[in-house]
């Protein structure tokens, strides 16, 4: 039972930080530079990751409904949204 409570504990913090420099990642893009590569507002990306991350820390479970939606939202921003910006800084 110590290595289910360990494997689920080692996740959650491995999608925290999944989200979290998802987040920071956001924040440190320009807002044109989301409109230039066709993707959401970066006002609605800095919502979208904000949300994920607090519902996280709220509930760790990482099996739960609100933090699988934010986990699957911080990556579709890291290998979709993330490389499409760093294509526009080139």
């Amino acid at each position: 039972m110590e290595l289910i409570t360990g494997i689920t504990l080692l996740a959650a913090y491995a999608l925290l930080a999944v989200k979290l420099w998802a987040l920071i990642d956001a924040v440190t893009r320009p807002s044109e530079a989301y409109e230039a590569a066709g993707k959401l507002t970066k006002p609605a990306w800095l919502l979208i990751l904000g949300l994920a991350l607090v519902a996280h820390l709220i509930d760790m479970q990482p099996v739960g409904l609100l933090n699988v939606v934010g986990t699957v939202a911080a990556f579709v921003y890291l290998l979709d949204v993330r490389p499409a910006l760093a294509r526009l800084r080139r």
